[in-house]
């Protein structure tokens, strides 16, 4: 039986005559249908709020939702104010946390911990990783001796290690390092002297699929997408030059794999790798505008996959607590949507 709302006969007539007043606002042409999905009305009963939503495994700890708020800020002024309120997030909808880079902690300025420090505020149950870039895991790979780097996950009670992988961002930035090993030979070396979880990811532009062949290789715990179609870092970088090098390198920023480019090579890979394909998780990143967008590439992914976002979240984050609250909960309130009335094509 259907439940009914109570409604007073004002109130009927006040919907009725905004039904008429926008009707034609509501008028769509045909082209602006989403056409990657079949739309099923007659399938499911309105979805169970989020909060009653089953814990799945992910990233060593439990989900409740399948999103990933994806590595931003660290080391600022704002970045106190911002993460807080991200983990904060984190663990009343039970989502995952990447920290922005840890470079000034593992420099060794201290200052900045509590910028950082948010075990407390996230919680035990959900997972929660620090992030170094592979300028930084350069040196320990080339000295091997890691154990600086596992003191810092150690020291923020971080359940693995972020590494992201941005040689072209590097390239671009006017005080940019330059690498005398290959980021696979650094990874490799991650993956083999420490006892990190180690997820790995791109910063903008994605991987290409010998790079992503590479990778599933390992016994990484995911690998991030960071897909173009996102922040594009090194573009970022460009933009802080001189005009002649952003006229130079400007066409090289818009190379780059799209997340659904991605996550079909990566259904082909896992086919293709078999028992060796020993990468069992992604977060897929990088364009991903929503939660449709969210819903349809984890859906058409073969793997255990999840949606990251990271400028979707920021913009609410840098305030108070209720806005990002209210966004995410409208976020998490149109994926069950998607997932109770429309399939994938």
């Amino acid at each position: 039986m259907c439940k009914k709302e109570n409604k007073t006969g004002d109130s009927a007539e006040s919907r009725k005559k905004d039904h008429i007043e926008l009707a034609f606002q509501a008028r769509q042409e045909s082209a602006a249908i989403d056409s990657r999905f079949w739309y099923e009305p007659v399938l499911s009963p309105h979805p169970t709020v989020y909060e009653e939503a089953e814990p799945f495994a992910f990233a060593g700890k439990k989900l409740r939702v399948p999103v990933w708020v994806s590595s931003m800020t660290g080391g600022t002024q704002m970045a106190e104010t911002i993460n807080r309120n991200l983990c904060r997030a984190c663990r009343e909808f039970g989502m995952g946390f990447g920290l922005g880079s840890c470079r000034s902690l593992l420099e060794g300025d201290k200052s900045r911990l509590p910028d950082f420090d948010f075990r407390d505020t996230i919680g035990d149950d959900q997972p929660f990783y620090a992030n170094l870039g592979i300028a930084q895991l350069h040196p320990f790979a080339k000295n091997g001796n890691w154990t600086q780097v596992e003191d810092l996950v150690q020291l923020l009670r971080a359940d693995g290690l972020f590494i992201h992988v941005n040689p072209l961002q590097e390239a671009m930035q006017p005080e940019g390092d330059r690498f005398e090993l290959s980021p696979l030979e650094i990874i490799r070396s991650a993956v083999n002297s420490t006892g990190l979880r180690i997820v790995v990811k791109e910063v903008g532009q994605g991987f290409g699929r010998a790079s992503m062949r590479e990778l599933f290789k390992l016994p990484l715990q995911a690998v991030e997408f960071g897909a173009h179609g996102g922040t594009n870092f090194s573009k970022l970088e460009l933009l802080r030059s001189d005009e002649q090098k952003m006229k130079t390198f400007a066409p090289l920023t818009q190379i780059g794999h799209t997340a659904g480019e991605m996550v079909e090579i990566s259904n082909e890979l896992k086919e293709e790798l078999g028992e060796k394909c020993q990468v069992r998780e992604l977060i897929v990143s990088g364009g991903v505008r929503d939660y449709l967008d969210g819903y349809y590439f984890t859906q058409k992914s073969h793997f255990r996959a999840i949606y990251g976002q990271a400028s979707g979240f920021l913009k609410y984050a840098t305030g108070d607590y209720e806005d990002l609250r209210t966004h995410v909960i409208s976020q998490l309130r149109g994926y069950y949507l998607a997932k109770a009335f429309l399939r994938i094509k």
